[in-house]
């Protein structure tokens, strides 16, 4: 009779500290894929899960809505959460197709809300929504069978997920895809109950007083966001081409430089950061740099590699824009595509007229005056020439080397330094002598 006293008082004991335990507040931390899954995604969950990681949190929870993306980024968030320490359950809020679906399977725990989905995991194209070539189904096959495996559900269901070819009998039928509706998922063992939120679910688990801890941008993703709008991408490439070009026409460390060299650093790390650009995307834009300096200062005319230079310039800045894989473009949305082409090629536009704009007027403003050599020294003034004479003035010659806008001209078979008016003349154009104050002579085209 004692023993059996002793039991019950050890049970209830045990009772209590249950309950205790179960109203013990835990750590929660809490996190949306709520968009495509691309590096920027990736980069969320990373730095979402590390910070969980660091707040020593009991659970995270991740509230999905999303109709995939990425099978790379896809393949690294999976990975991610089947090596974490700390169990993770998703919320399909709606949606989570395709890569969407992958990264539900990996968790411990799915749930999902009336009305939710998961499945379609079919890899397409991102130009017409196509069907990708086999070796991807394969690929996403054999990622959707092994996580699977790992959790514990039907691996077949999961492939089938992927291949319309794979007929799961009593569930599927050849040639469509599965994409399980809640009561479907829970019946397969695709989700463990059906809920209209977070908390709703952490009741149900008899976790009470949790800690809730949402993920939140911090300051440096905000800058990031910030330089990745398209309008912000589009100033700084206006910046980098006419920095480039002033640079080019007044050679020498200048503000020119410095402020295409700022515009450049700010342009492309954030994408770097987020994973879009990458180093050879950045030294393509370099090269192009450095063969357009070549063609300008070292090769007489415009040829080769002047056109080179310009085409890895904007190249460099449109690829490092796109989630591409190298040069392919399977994945790349179209939308996506003609956004990053357009923005590079509005602002390129935009900054040759701002050239032509703005060169003949640099020279009026106050601010560039304290930088530059800007007015003239005029016989009027008491200042006199002893470089060239004045007869030269009014004389023909023609352009010896490329004046861009200064260069060198013959005259009557003597080679002299000049510069034109800010147009600038191929070798061999007639020109006229306009001026022979300072050291160059000032010429224009003669208009035949």
């Amino acid at each position: 009779m004692k023993n059996r006293l002793f039991l019950v008082f050890l049970l209830f004991n045990f009772g209590i500290s249950l309950l205790k335990a179960q109203d013990t507040p835990k750590k929660v931390y809490t996190f949306k894929i709520d968009n495509n899954i691309d590096p920027a995604m990736n980069r969320r969950v990373k730095v979402a899960m590390e910070e969980a990681e660091r707040l020593e949190s009991d659970l995270i929870f991740i509230e999905m809505d999303t109709y995939g993306g990425a099978v790379t980024d896809a393949d690294e968030i999976r990975t991610r959460i089947l090596e974490s320490k700390t169990p993770v359950y998703v919320f399909i809020n709606k949606d989570a197709a395709s890569a969407g679906a992958l990264i539900s399977i990996a968790c411990d725990s799915i749930y999902m809300a009336p009305g939710a989905s998961i499945g379609a995991a079919t890899v397409v194209n991102g130009v017409d929504g196509a069907a990708a070539p086999d070796k991807y189904q394969s690929y996403m096959r054999s990622m959707m069978r092994s996580t699977a495996e790992a959790k514990g559900r039907d691996p077949k269901i999961a492939e089938a997920m992927v291949d319309e070819k794979i007929e799961v009998e009593g569930i599927s039928d050849a040639g469509s895809v599965i994409t399980f509706s809640v009561s479907e998922a829970m019946k397969y063992g695709f989700c463990e109950g059906e809920f209209g939120s977070i908390e709703e679910i952490l009741q149900s688990q008899g976790i009470r007083n949790a800690e809730l801890i949402a993920y939140e941008e911090d300051t440096v993703d905000k800058i990031i966001a910030f330089f990745l709008s398209p309008a912000i991408s589009g100033v700084l490439i206006l910046i980098i081409i006419g920095g480039i070009y002033f640079e080019l026409q007044t050679p020498g460390i200048g503000f020119p430089l410095l402020a295409a060299i700022i515009a450049t650093l700010l342009y492309f790390i954030p994408y770097y950061l987020n994973g879009l650009a990458d180093n050879w995307e950045i030294l393509m834009f370099v090269i192009g740099v450095i063969l357009l300096a070549v063609e300008l200062f070292v090769i007489p005319g415009f040829g080769i590699f002047g056109v080179l230079g310009i085409i890895m310039i904007l190249g460099g800045l449109v690829l490092g824009m796109l989630p591409n894989q190298d040069f392919n473009f399977d994945f790349v949305p179209a939308s996506q595509l003609f956004g990053a082409l357009l923005t590079v090629i509005l602002a390129a536009l935009a900054s040759v007229g701002l050239v032509f704009w703005l060169t003949p007027k640099v020279n009026e403003w106050g601010a560039f005056r304290t930088i530059t050599l800007s007015t003239t020294q005029d016989r009027s003034q008491g200042y006199t020439s002893s470089i060239y004479s004045e007869n030269l003035k009014g004389k023909i010659g023609t352009v010896h080397s490329r004046l861009r806008p200064s260069g060198k001209v013959e005259i009557e078979g003597e080679i002299y330094d000049a510069y034109s008016r800010g147009e600038f003349l191929e070798q061999g154009e007639k020109i006229m002598v306009i001026s022979t104050e300072g050291t160059s002579l000032r010429v224009k085209k003669l208009e035949s």
